[in-house]
């Protein structure tokens, strides 16, 4: 096999739509394989879309509200569901049946805006409510409970503390970054539930959403200003008596915004590589996605143009140039990349030429060559180490950043494994045609 045509980072970015389906969806969301797209909608119901057979393979029925939210288990286990009923719903598809089993229901106090799995175990989430609280639910029996996020403040200033309005664990998992109505983010350790930094970001206003590149490197900020912007996230040192929190402004190292329209934005999502931004557009009346290349200074690359129905969620693929984006119609479009017929995938020489010309017979074309060579040279080719779904050579790719190795904080995350095992393999449940 050779990695190198098979590669998805020598192709950048999506260019046209590849196809769409009929979900009446709010938000979609890509699994951690890329095979699946669980689509969210008003009704309460969760759609699960096999893109290889095109056709829905499981319908989540839980909720009696619109689905605020979707996040998926590392290997795709669990489903995650929010909603404006007030509960999260954990669901297990190792289920032989339709729907799949409820591993478990959350119940607050308000509508939850967001909730999301910790990237090592999926029995501790966080989720933001409508009424600005963040908690950690911990469903593990040796750590069960509930733990609101709480900035340190002093007593006279207990009565102006911010709204929470965006929540998200970093790859990591080790630290929880939460934006404030004050456009402040807070970050706090996942383990001890401590604020360990605090950062004001200038002139940002309501941190909306927030968004880690999958290196753990880059986090992008959606703000109420109509500006997206990028930091580096920085390294955090053990909290003391003394200091047992880093305050200080954090500056962007990029900002990116529509300069002629003024848009604002729904939604962000970075590629696989961490090195193109895309951007979907609060546009009524076209449906626009924003193409940025972070490697290149930030510099804009690109406008995709879905058609009329306006973008409301964008999210792109774990390991290939596709995006999912939704309309407000319910429609979600999949985004790639069409390539021309590669005609040297099939002969290593092959070239391709505008007209006829002359062959010209190199002089050791026909030459046998010893077959022990031959052997040897394709031993070395075998030994190198190639994901054998996507082709990529795992010596490049990059690894998620830890944000200071902690193994207390690793150790604390996997006690209890959750199950969400490498390999298992969902069983499609088709429908008869008598049932039909």
């Amino acid at each position: 096999m050779n990695a190198s045509l098979l590669n998805p980072f020598n192709i950048t970015y999506p260019t046209a739509v590849q196809t769409s389906l009929p979900s009446q969806a709010s938000l979609a969301r890509w699994d951690p394989s890329g095979r699946y797209v669980a689509a969210g909608r008003n009704d309460g119901i969760t759609l699960i879309w096999d893109l290889e057979t095109r056709s829905s393979v499981r319908w989540l029925e839980g909720h009696v509200k619109g689905i605020t939210n979707i996040d998926w288990s590392r290997h795709s286990r669990y489903i995650l569901t929010s909603s404006k009923d007030w509960n999260v719903i954990i669901w297990d598809l190792t289920s032989e049946y339709d729907p799949p089993q409820r591993l478990a229901t959350i119940r607050f106090d308000a509508s939850v805006t967001s909730a999301w799995f910790h990237p090592k175990n999926s029995q501790i989430m966080v989720a933001l409510l409508t009424a600005g609280d963040a908690y950690v639910v911990d469903r593990r029996k040796k750590y069960r409970g509930r733990i609101e996020l709480l900035e340190p403040l002093e007593d006279e200033e207990e009565s102006n503390r911010s709204a929470m309005t965006a929540v998200r664990f970093d790859p990591s998992g080790k630290h929880i970054f939460v934006g404030t109505s004050s456009g402040t983010i807070l970050v706090f350790n996942s383990r001890t539930k401590t604020m360990v930094a605090k950062h004001r970001i200038a002139g940002s206003g309501v941190i909306k959403v927030l968004v880690f590149a999958k290196s753990g490197r880059r986090l992008v900020t959606n703000s109420s200003d109509r500006t997206l912007r990028m930091f580096v996230v920085p390294s955090y040192p053990t909290p003391t008596p003394d200091q047992p929190y880093v305050e200080y402004d954090l500056e962007p190292t990029h900002r990116f915004s529509d300069p002629i329209n003024r848009n604002a934005w729904h939604a962000m999502s970075f590629s696989p590589d961490g090195e193109w931004l895309a951007g979907g557009a609060v546009d009524a009346a076209t449906h626009k996605i924003y193409i940025w290349d972070i490697s290149n200074d930030g510099q804009f690359a690109s406008t995709l143009d879905g058609g009329r129905e306006p973008l409301i969620h964008v999210h792109w693929h774990p390991t290939k140039p596709s995006i999912v984006s939704t309309t407000n119609q319910g429609n979600l479009l999949i985004w790639h990349c069409p390539t021309p017929e590669r005609w040297g995938a099939f002969a290593g020489g092959f070239e391709e030429v505008d007209e006829n010309v002359e062959y010209q017979e190199r002089e050791d074309e026909f030459d046998i060559e010893d077959e022990s060579e031959i052997a040897l040279r394709k031993m070395k080719q075998e030994e190198e180490e190639v994901d054998i779904e996507t082709g990529v050579d795992m010596a490049g790719v990059a690894k998620v950043r830890t944000n200071g190795d902690a193994d207390v904080d690793t150790a604390w995350a996997e006690d209890e494994d959750d199950d969400d095992l490498a390999g298992w393999k969902m069983k499609l449940v088709l429908e008869d045609d008598d049932e039909m």
